[in-house]
């Protein structure tokens, strides 16, 4: 299948790329990241995204990030809850959502997301979004399953990929101490 991998940033796209091709798939890249803050932080993850795409060999489409509208919708009373709270589903939902409606504007067979590499991340909450949005089309894929996580640092290292340390928006920025 043409599959289109929502993509948070290289270090977690390594690994999922990777089972994606030993599946069988065709993996196709969504840049869609209006979360990430600030416009310096999201512009380093998509170079290192656009290389990474050039290694592995996939097609790439990248997503205008809409910041403004990204807050309206996962900030309004959630802005001091912690990671894994409604703000963070609601974050999902909207790039989930997003990553539907390219792979059926590109004609594609499925889509699924790089999050749920994330050991910070519910790959319950994900799976349960994305079925969903579109329970015909979410492939629910626990990328960080047989050490997958483990695997993505492995990769992120050999390719020497940039590798940040909160997930992008300014909420867990704030945590992470970077603010």
């Amino acid at each position: 299948m043409k599959i289109l991998l929502h993509t948070c940033c290289a270090p977690c796209t390594t690994h999922c790329i990777e089972v994606l091709k030993k599946m069988g798939h065709d993996p196709f890249l969504f840049f869609s990241n209006a979360n990430i803050y600030p416009m310096e932080e999201f512009n380093k993850r998509l170079r290192e995204v656009v290389r990474l795409a050039e290694i592995a060999d996939v097609p790439m489409i990248v997503d205008e990030p809409d910041h403004e509208e990204w807050l309206r919708i996962v900030a309004a009373g959630r802005e001091h809850e912690p990671e894994k709270g409604s703000r963070c589903a609601c974050c999902f939902r909207y790039s989930l959502q997003k990553a539907y409606e390219q792979m059926l504007a590109h004609e594609l067979d499925a889509f699924t997301t790089t999050l749920s590499i994330s050991p910070h991340k519910s790959f319950a909450l994900l799976a349960r979004i994305g079925r969903e949005i579109s329970p015909e089309h979410f492939i629910d894929i626990n990328f960080k399953k047989k050490e997958g996580f483990k695997r993505s640092l492995q990769l992120s290292k050999e390719l020497k990929l940039y590798r940040q340390n909160y997930c992008g928006c300014e909420f867990s920025m704030r945590r992470s101490g970077k603010s």
